[in-house]
């Protein structure tokens, strides 16, 4: 049967002070505007205790502890970190000594190696795919291939063996140069490859055999540096399946052997949420530890400078 047109009664309607509610937004967490020449600290300091900001403050603080406590602190970068020209501002956080290892893609082992070589990266892939050039640099399906097989024929990693290599050549733009940067400063730097995703798979001069031994020797290597983040910091920047998947992975074999890693702190940076970081990196790693993951959400080159003049400011 059908209702009637009638209104509410009102008239019953009950109300609480407003001062007696719990907010959870407060006025003396409001951000503070900018004062002119008052440094970066200031600026830092001036934004407000909520949401993304807070989170971004947290996360300086982990940081800052897991220095000074010895907990570690791991940087994972996808390619793109690069490519948005990055490079020197993580050199210089491991310089400071806030990188305890470094963790990258087979695409950022690429760029970096040819930042180190040329100072310049990142083809036009849409210019070069039609006439087939796309991925066809001489030097770089050459030389990173012989530098791959070299190194893992002498029982090294993926990563350590093209730090070393170019650390033996030494190329002519090494201060911008991750792998560089972990040769001089002895930081780990793995590699983590899918087979056939990258430029120097199609290159004749690619063995599987070194890839993929050399990759899940710097597997183990990963391993072994998670299972030290106790109180540490591991940070996913800008990879979106390749490297939540091994650290995944890296923390089921920790926790398999019977570490704890209380107090573990995750952090995924990126410009968007995506499954697999925020599942595999935020929600699940710390569950369970006292720890807490985060994501922080911007464009790479805007945020990890940020980040960095945060962490320093903080130091």
């Amino acid at each position: 049967m059908p209702f009637p047109y009638e209104e509410f009664d009102l008239s019953e309607v009950t109300t609480y002070p407003l001062a007696g509610r719990a907010s959870k937004v407060k006025a003396e967490d409001f951000a503070k505007p900018h004062v002119k020449g008052s440094g970066a600290s200031a600026l830092l300091d001036r934004l407000p205790k909520i949401l993304a900001a807070a989170d971004l403050k947290a996360v300086v603080r982990a940081i800052v502890e897991a220095r000074r406590s010895g907990g570690g602190i791991i940087w994972g970068f996808g390619a793109h970190v690069l490519k948005t020209g990055l490079s020197p501002i993580l050199v210089d956080l491991a310089e400071r000594g806030y990188v305890s290892a470094f963790a990258t893609n087979g695409a950022g082992i690429i760029h970096d190696f040819e930042i180190a070589l040329a100072g310049a990266t990142s083809e036009d892939v849409d210019e070069a795919l039609g006439p087939g050039r796309f991925g066809m640099a001489g030097e770089t399906g050459r030389l990173l291939n012989g530098a791959i097989k070299d190194g893992v024929a002498k029982g090294l990693g993926l990563g350590q063996s093209v730090a070393a290599y170019l650390a033996g050549v030494k190329p002519p733009f090494s201060h911008a140069s991750i792998a560089c940067a972990c040769a001089r400063l002895g930081i780990p730097l793995t590699a983590h490859v899918a087979l056939g995703t990258d430029i120097i798979h199609m290159h004749p001069d690619a063995s599987g055999a070194a890839l993929g031994e050399g990759s899940l020797r710097d597997f183990r290597y990963f391993t072994s540096n998670v299972a030290k983040l106790d109180r540490g910091v591991y940070l996913n920047c800008g990879s979106a399946v390749v490297l939540p998947e091994v650290f995944l992975k890296a923390v089921a074999l920790a926790r398999n052997r019977g570490v704890a890693l209380t107090g573990l702190t995750t952090v995924n940076l990126d410009f968007m949420r995506l499954y697999r970081p925020q599942t595999n990196v935020v929600v699940r790693p710390p569950a369970g530890t006292g720890g807490r993951g985060y994501s922080l959400v911007g464009h790479h080159e805007i945020m990890i400078p940020l980040l960095a003049a945060a962490i320093i400011e903080a130091g």
